[in-house]
């Protein structure tokens, strides 16, 4: 998509917006997809706990909710997503041959057998709508079940958010990373 079908507001409109919902915990950045949620009020607060809780305060280890998120919205076309979470996932400690990887998918050399695990959960979780008892067993091994339901919710939160990003055509910002250049085409 070439243009998008719901423009960003204006950076002064946004920021205000935000300053109006959120006080001094306004962001007033001037990403297009914060100006895009914008265009509904009452969804851009009530969506904003839960992107805090995933981001900020979420029981998973950061690498882990990037590689997951990165793994998502590949599955679901986002470039724009997938950019915003290079981004994130490098601050986080992924590196750039592991972010090159991603769209290859868990069968792809070079993960460890840890990566690989998370990496099919998430394929689970977009093609199946469920864990399979094996996954669910494996990641038990590792994460407790505060982090199990984490991994859930930031699949389908950052599933949903690809979604509406390709849907309306959030457009991406100068210098935002896309899609790898060896990623196979989908």
């Amino acid at each position: 998509m070439k243009e998008p079908r719901i423009a960003p507001l204006p950076v002064e409109q946004y920021q205000a917006l935000e300053r109006e919902l959120f006080g001094d915990a306004a962001f007033t950045g001037n990403m297009h997809v914060g100006r895009t949620w914008a265009h509904n009020p009452g969804l851009m607060k009530a969506q904003r706990p839960l992107q805090e809780y995933l981001l900020n305060a979420s029981s998973l280890p950061g690498r882990d909710r990037e590689l997951a998120i990165l793994r998502i919205v590949w599955r679901r076309g986002s470039e724009y997503a997938f950019g915003q979470h290079t981004r994130m996932g490098r601050a986080a400690g992924l590196t750039d041959a592991e972010i090159e990887r991603v769209p290859h998918g868990p069968d792809a050399e070079g993960w460890t057998a840890f990566q690989k695990l998370l990496l099919q959960a998430v394929d689970e979780l977009h093609d199946d709508g469920r864990l399979s008892d094996d996954t669910w067993q494996a990641l038990s091994r590792r994460y407790d079940t505060a982090q199990l339901i984490d991994l859930i919710a930031v699949v389908g939160r950052y599933w949903a958010v690809a979604v509406m990003l390709k849907t309306v055509g959030v457009q991406p910002e100068p210098g935002l990373p896309g899609f790898p250049t060896t990623a196979p085409q989908s």
